[in-house]
């Protein structure tokens, strides 16, 4: 909003009956100069104000562009901060679906451990049982073969011990196996191990 204001100041409009009211006395030249001085200092300082109104109001109109540009300024922030909140709740909703999907694989790696841990416990059991009955067979060869003479007769003897040796045989095989078996169990256990350490030092990483 402009404001012009336009004064002028003219002797003769004060000359003019129609400008001033109408003195029942006549005044006097020097009366007259003082009140001419008077309306001419009226209207410098009407339009000194005038000056500073219009200055003032430039000034207000700064400020207020001012002000303006500050808020379209705030308004572009605040929009990029909704923005990046956006993106960190999508990705906070992110890492906890990625937090329970290696929850649920740990639990399961948790779980296969166990059963690893129980089917070796198991397997070095029989192993233990199977030792046992080879120690006890063996002892009782080892007791038979002392009563040779009196157990045995020559005729016999071959046969006999080639049915202890084939005993042998296959109790050293079984126990092989369950070694072999033994040996597998422990490197998946170790592997399994091995991997749940990993994703363990990858979560603390991240």
């Amino acid at each position: 909003m402009s404001v012009i204001l336009e004064s002028s100041f003219n002797v003769e409009d004060f000359s003019k009956p129609s400008k001033f009211p109408v003195c029942r006395t006549e005044l006097k030249p020097e009366e007259v100069l003082v009140k001419l001085k008077k309306l001419q200092q009226a209207h410098k300082d009407l339009e000194d104000e005038v000056k500073e109104t219009i200055l003032l109001r430039n000034i207000m109109q700064q400020e207020d562009d001012i002000l303006n540009a500050e808020a379209l300024q705030l308004e572009g922030t605040l929009n990029e901060k909704e923005e990046l909140n956006r993106s960190l709740q999508l990705k906070c909703e992110d890492l906890k679906q990625e937090t329970q999907r290696q929850l649920e694989q740990n639990h399961q790696k948790d779980e296969l451990v166990k059963q690893y841990c129980f089917q070796i416990q198991e397997t070095k059991l029989k192993h233990r049982k199977l030792r046992m009955m080879f120690e006890n067979q063996l002892q009782q060869l080892m007791e038979q073969h002392k009563n040779l003479s009196t157990v045995f007769t020559p005729q016999t003897l071959p046969a006999e011990i080639q049915s202890a040796e084939y005993a042998t045989e296959q109790l050293l095989k079984a126990e092989q196996q369950k070694h072999e078996q033994l040996a597998e169990l422990q490197d998946r256990l170790n592997h399994y191990q091995t991997s749940k350490m990993q994703m363990d030092t990858c979560d603390k990483t991240t």
